[in-house]
């Protein structure tokens, strides 16, 4: 921030969600320098450069209030529950991606990944595909197929909504059988030898 006449000088009051719940008094200079989108945003040129207040309607106020956390402290706050974690992190993803931060993007991902298991592989997975996040979806795919059981008592098979997930699961489910059924015969054929 020393020396660059560029960013703009001030704060600004965020007005988040459909309810316009506010977020007040943020530094638009330390936005600008954690965020390329920021930096557009609050850029010489643009409305917003010399606005009070600014809405954004994309997201819920713990999401966006997560998002400039992140950027002013460095601090990662997912919440408190678990259950709620993960969605908090598929939503600050998603932020992060928009307002252009890929250090906070990359620790989101990582939350996402220590996050599954039996209530959330389904979920995830289901979030994975729709954002075309490879690792998390192979990961999830392998934590369905190593813990069937406890996915299917946890619920999560009933949570699932995306027929293309679906068919996916049914695929390597196909390829697991079929694989036993290998094993099996190559048994058969090793006793007989």
């Amino acid at each position: 921030m020393w020396g660059d006449a560029t960013l703009p000088h001030g704060p600004v009051t965020f007005l988040v969600g459909d309810d316009e719940e506010r977020i007040e008094s943020v530094s638009k200079n330390l936005l600008c320098v954690r965020s390329e989108q920021f930096r557009t945003m609050f850029g010489i040129g643009m409305k917003e450069r010399d606005a009070a207040e600014v809405t954004v309607l994309e997201t819920d106020l713990a999401t966006f209030t997560a998002l400039i956390r992140y950027l002013l402290t460095d601090q990662l706050d997912l919440g408190e529950e678990e259950g709620g974690r993960a969605q908090r992190a598929l939503d600050l993803r998603q932020l992060a991606q928009m307002y252009q931060v890929p250090r906070l993007e990359l620790l989101c991902a990582q939350a996402l990944q220590e996050s599954v298991g039996p209530a959330s592989a389904v979920p995830l997975l289901e979030a994975a595909h729709m954002t075309g996040d490879g690792r998390l979806l192979a990961q999830c795919r392998r934590y369905v197929a190593d813990n069937a059981a406890e996915v299917r008592a946890s619920g999560g098979v009933e949570q699932l909504r995306d027929l293309g997930v679906a068919k996916g699961l049914l695929g390597d489910a196909l390829d697991q059988v079929a694989e036993l059924k290998g094993a099996v015969a190559r048994a058969e054929v090793a006793e007989r030898v």
